[in-house]
């Protein structure tokens, strides 16, 4: 028995590891542009690039941004600089821009990641492999991918380690809350603030369910290390952020004052966001086919991600971003639930799945 329990589990990662090698070469090819038809460092809205390609080359960034927060935004820079090393060395039998095809190396590794998390959530709290290959087939499609995804920005990161929560919560498998949280800081600021949301609403959400399961025929309350679990990757998450700008910087600042710091001053900013047509592009066919089916969906996915949703909002109107960020933002929370929801519309609607 325990030696078909291996086989099976060697043949669901042989599986996994099959998907993501294919979501990977789909990303690839849908960023492809970025190599050498246009270099989005020159291309306005994409403004952020020149930060993280500068973090890949090892150069000191000039703008007076990156001195306040991008240079923090390490992880995927860190991630795409062997490749950057890799092209480099190639430079003179390849037209590929180095820099970034090390970022949409970094970046497709990202995207084939959460990908293939759509899938798992959708096997296995949908009760239909279809429905997660659609969802995340219909992720990858979005506007959000090709345009802001894979063109040297950081959004992959964070996307993939806010659904990697989402996952080890849903999952159960808590013990990954430090490990994700730590990384997710590493990628973006506003990770922490996002993934504190999420996980809070998640515990208050399903507090009744987890006092209840069962383990065998004994229930016992995970009251203490659900909380435990959750609180540490808070706290790990603010201490790998202040450890990192105490060795890019040499001085210690709070995470408050950072955060305030971040601050534009007074405004108008959720109109501009709300008329941001990357908005759009991103949610006018998403939102649509999503919502008929959201109910379908565990109230321990909408709830969270509801909230932290809602604290996208909060955040850029007291924090004044460029427009473009709240779209961007909240693909990264709610794109992958919002694909799964429209994957399920598509399939019922085709005949194809009747009913979950």
């Amino acid at each position: 028995m325990t030696g078909m329990g291996d086989n099976q589990t060697k043949m669901a990662a042989a599986r996994i590891a099959l998907l993501f090698c294919i979501f990977f070469l789909i990303a690839g090819g849908l960023g492809y542009p970025i190599l050498n038809r246009f270099d989005p460092r020159q291309t306005p809205g994409l403004s952020d690039v020149k930060t993280y390609a500068a973090l890949v080359t090892g150069t000191a960034g000039v703008d007076a941004e990156d001195m306040r927060f991008r240079r923090f935004r390490v992880l995927v820079p860190w991630l795409a600089r062997p490749f950057y090393w890799l092209a480099r060395g190639r430079s003179s039998s390849c037209t590929w821009d180095p820099v970034m095809f090390g970022l949409l190396v970094a970046d497709s590794l990202f995207v084939a990641g959460t990908a293939v998390l759509i899938v798992i959530l959708g096997n296995r709290k949908l009760g239909s492999p279809a429905i997660g290959l659609v969802g995340a087939l219909l992720y990858l499609v979005n506007f959000a991918v090709p345009n802001l995804r894979l063109v040297g920005l950081v959004d992959a990161g964070e996307g993939f380690f806010l659904l990697a929560l989402l996952w080890s919560l849903s999952e159960c498998e808590l013990w990954a809350l430090p490990v994700i949280a730590v990384l997710g800081a590493l990628t973006k600021e506003s990770f922490i603030p996002f993934s504190i949301v999420l996980t809070s609403a998640w515990w208050i959400s399903t507090r009744g369910d987890r006092n209840n399961r069962h383990e065998g025929n004994r229930t016992r309350n995970r009251f203490l290390p659900d909380a435990a679990w959750i609180v540490t990757s808070w706290v790990l998450s603010f201490a790998a952020m202040i450890a990192l700008q105490w060795s890019i910087t040499g001085r210690f600042v709070s995470p408050l004052q950072f955060g305030l710091d971040l601050r534009r001053g007074g405004g108008n900013y959720l109109a501009p966001s709300l008329h941001d047509r990357n908005l759009w592009y991103i949610f006018l066919w998403l939102l649509p086919t999503a919502i008929p089916n959201l109910k379908r969906l565990p109230k321990s996915w909408l709830i969270p991600v509801g909230a932290t949703c809602v604290i996208v909002f909060v955040l850029d109107a007291y924090f004044g971003g460029s427009p473009e960020t709240v779209g961007r933002a909240l693909f990264s929370i709610a794109g992958p639930v919002l694909s799964l929801s429209s994957a399920l519309f598509l399939l019922r609607i085709s005949g194809w799945l009747q009913e979950v």
